[in-house]
């Protein structure tokens, strides 16, 4: 067993420059969903130059690509991810807000990590097998547009995950643990009012509002969420509200809400209720409405085997590396933030690890890999497409160190750190929990067995997907 650990990391080691500097090429190009292009193509081309079979444009996403090496069962998958978010725009490993391009993309999930650390994983497996001789496949996922649009939803709806043994990845965080609770399923659908317009002040009684019943609909959720259970999330915007005239009958409004529920059932019964409370603000306004779902993930079903699994594997890598320096670069960023806004940030990484709000103080980088806590159960405030894949097969995650401790997700602060040696030393840490869990899993077919019973219990309905089946990608 150490001996694998030893040469895992010596494979990755050996590729660490070359994913850093995908990493650094995926963060300048920092694309949106569906429009990975440049990014897409780096790891794609990456892998084919290792000697991996990539097929591209999978699953009807031009920038969604498969690339897989190996020689027989069992069959791992790695999901790699690489889409930016807007307006995100910083310079790299840079403590003040300065954008590269103000109002530009930028990496503030850190998902050119992510897709960074599971190449080399994904090589290191490869030269793996190579090297040993064992008989394993591994495929690389190519996944686009995890954070507007789904792209491993449109995979999963294909099957393009079913005869999986096992599928691994992880995400760039705070700390270091295996993810062992579930994630909120989530669907987006577009609601729209129809009416008549009319003269606001010399008749409005020939008027039939659409804004009126937009409004009441919003009324009607207001009171709906008194009775809803508390995992479940409801939430809102405008995206039409008929014009800017206060003297017309509004004749349109549409609303985007966000539908939130512990499991993909939950979702879809506090669906059929919203739809209900639409239905009669369209009644009361004498409007006519019409919805229709955006996107859609499933909740995240982690697997206990294998999470155990990755746990061992992330306890014998241990946390990433980080120096002087590292903590004197985090420690500018956590000052870029008030206390207040560090706890609150840390409140979500502590409740799904079951740790004491306080274990962070003094500390500006996480240092040590927390014992999995697996309460799939509860559930972490969050959606993440990976919750897709959890129905298709045994699914298992980590979270690995890549920012200073508070920062939060979804920030400049993290745009600038998925740039940084910071980022890098958790794109390397990441890359060997995720092939030595892969390598290990592939060794013991009766723990594929047990995993793959687990996740027969916990998805005993199997996968039905969110999305509709007419809902194609939006580029």
């Amino acid at each position: 067993m150490k001996q694998d650990l030893e040469v895992i990391s010596r494979l990755v080691d050996a590729k660490a420059e070359r994913a850093i500097a995908l990493n650094r090429e995926i963060w300048e190009a920092a694309e949106l969903n569906f429009r990975e292009v440049k990014s897409a193509a780096a790891l794609a081309d990456a892998l084919e130059a290792e000697g991996f079979t990539v097929t591209r444009g999978i699953g009807g996403m031009p920038t969604a690509f498969l690339a897989s090496y190996g020689n027989g069962g069992p069959v791992i998958g790695l999901l790699a991810e690489y889409d930016a978010l807007s307006a995100l725009s910083q310079k790299a490993a840079c403590p003040t807000r300065q954008p590269v391009e103000e109002g530009a993309p930028g990496h503030g999930c850190g998902h050119c990590l992510l897709g960074s650390a599971v190449y080399a994983a994904a090589v290191a497996v490869k030269d793996y097998i190579q090297q040993t001789g064992l008989t394993m496949t591994v495929r690389l996922y190519g996944c686009p547009a995890e954070e507007d649009g789904g792209g491993k939803v449109y995979l999963a709806r294909e099957g393009a995950f079913d005869d999986l043994d096992a599928a691994l990845t992880w995400h760039p965080a705070e700390i270091n643990a295996v993810k062992g609770v579930g994630a909120l399923a989530v669907m987006g659908v577009l609601y729209t009012f129809r009416g008549r317009a009319a003269h606001a002040g010399s008749a409005p009684h020939a008027g039939r509002s659409a804004l009126d019943a937009a409004e009441l609909m919003n009324i009607g959720c207001q009171f709906l969420r008194e009775h809803i259970t508390s995992d479940c999330r409801l939430h809102y915007a405008f995206r039409d509200v008929g014009g800017t005239a206060p003297n017309v009958v509004q004749a349109s409004a549409s609303l985007h809400y966000y539908i939130r529920a512990a499991r993909v059932d939950g979702m879809f019964r506090l669906f059929d209720r919203l739809n209900k409370v639409a239905g009669g603000a369209a009644m009361m306004t004498e409007t006519e409405m019409e919805y229709k779902i955006i996107d859609g993930f499933s909740d995240y079903v982690p697997n206990r085997v294998l999470s155990e699994l990755m746990d061992t594997c992330m306890q014998e890598v241990g946390a990433p590396a980080f120096d002087d320096a590292d903590r004197a670069l985090a420690a500018q960023f956590a000052a870029s933030l008030s206390e207040g806004e560090r706890r609150s940030n840390l409140q979500g990484p502590c409740e799904e690890n079951n740790l004491d709000d306080g274990w962070f103080a003094g500390k500006v980088l996480d240092d040590e890999v927390h014992p999995l806590y697996f309460a799939p159960g509860r559930t972490s405030y969050g959606s993440t497409d990976v919750g897709d894949v959890s129905y298709c097969a045994p699914t298992a995650q980590c979270e690995v160190a890549a920012r200073a401790l508070g920062t939060g997700g979804h920030t400049w602060q993290m745009t600038a750190q998925a740039n940084s040696p910071i980022g890098d030393k958790g794109l390397v840490t990441a890359a060997k929990v995720l092939a030595l869990t892969a390598v290990r899993a592939a060794k013991d077919p009766a723990l594929l067995a047990r995993a793959r019973e687990e996740w027969k219990h916990s998805c005993p309905d199997g996968y039905r997907c969110p999305m509709p089946a007419e809902n194609r990608p939006e580029f």
